[in-house]
C-alpha cells in the first residue's frame, strides 16, 4: 500500500481522546479477548444473522489459517475501501483482492491458503513485532475483527461468523464513533477483561 493511509492506536473511548484521531477514518480493527461469554454469544447471534440482509458490495472472507486473524482483518479493511486507498502497482494485496473478488467467502478462504506472497507477506510482518509471533496452530485466546462502512452501513467483518454482521447506519463523518459503540458493547460483555485494543485506518494528516 502507499503510505496515504495509516493505522494508529484509538487510546480511549471518550469524545476528546476520540477527536485526537485523525480523520477522515475507513476502517476500524478489535482485538478482543475470546471467552466463554463472547463465545456463547456468538453461537446465540448465529441464529439472528440469518435474516439479516447484506449488500453484495460488502467483501467478507471466512477464516480457514489458524492464528491469521490480523491478516484476514487487514484484507477486510483494505477490500472493502478499494475507493479510498492507493496501491503500490506490484502489490500482492490488490492483485489478491482482484483475483477474489467474484468468489465466495469460502472460495476466498481457500484461495488465501494457497496464496505464497500474502502467506510470507504475514509471516515477515510477524516477525517483525516486538513480541514473538505465535505458531499458526498455536491456541490464542485474543481475536482481531474489522469495522467498514460500505453504503452507508457499518459493517462487522469476523472470519470466524458464518456472515457479516450488519450495525445499522453510518455516515463517512460518523463512522468512527458508529464503530467505538460497537466496540463498547464488546467490553461491556466481558466488564472484567482489560485486553481489548483498537485501531484506526485514518487519512494521513501530514
Amino acid at each position: 500500500m502507499r503510505p496515504t493511509w495509516q493505522f494508529g492506536d484509538v487510546y480511549g473511548l471518550d469524545p476528546e481522546l476520540l477527536s485526537m484521531v485523525p480523520r477522515p477514518v475507513c476502517a476500524v480493527l478489535l482485538l478482543f479477548p475470546v471467552t466463554d461469554k463472547y463465545e456463547a454469544f456468538k453461537k446465540e447471534e448465529e441464529e439472528r444473522l440469518k435474516d439479516q440482509e447484506v449488500s453484495p458490495d460488502v467483501y467478507f472472507i471466512k477464516q480457514t489459517i489458524g492464528n491469521a486473524c490480523g491478516t484476514i482483518g487487514l484484507i477486510h479493511a483494505v477490500a472493502n475501501n478499494q475507493s479510498h486507498l492507493e496501491f503500490e502497482s506490484d502489490s500482492p494485496l490488490k492483485k489478491f483482492i482482484e483475483q477474489t473478488t467474484k468468489m465466495t467467502a469460502e472460495e476466498r478462504a481457500a484461495f488465501l491458503e494457497k496464496d505464497e506472497s500474502i502467506r510470507v507477506t504475514h509471516e515477515s510482518s510477524a516477525q517483525e513485532g516486538q513480541t514473538e509471533a505465535p505458531s499458526l496452530d498455536e491456541k490464542v485466546n485474543l481475536h482481531f475483527i474489522a469495522f467498514v462502512n460500505v453504503g452507508g452501513h457499518l459493517y462487522e467483518l469476523d472470519g470466524r461468523k458464518p456472515s457479516p454482521v450488519v450495525h445499522g447506519k453510518t455516515s463517512e463523518d460518523n463512522f468512527l464513533e458508529d464503530a467505538i459503540e460497537v466496540c463498547k458493547i464488546f467490553m461491556a460483555r466481558d466488564p472484567q477483561e482489560v485486553r481489548f485494543t483498537i485501531i484506526a485506518l485514518s487519512k494521513d494528516s501530514y
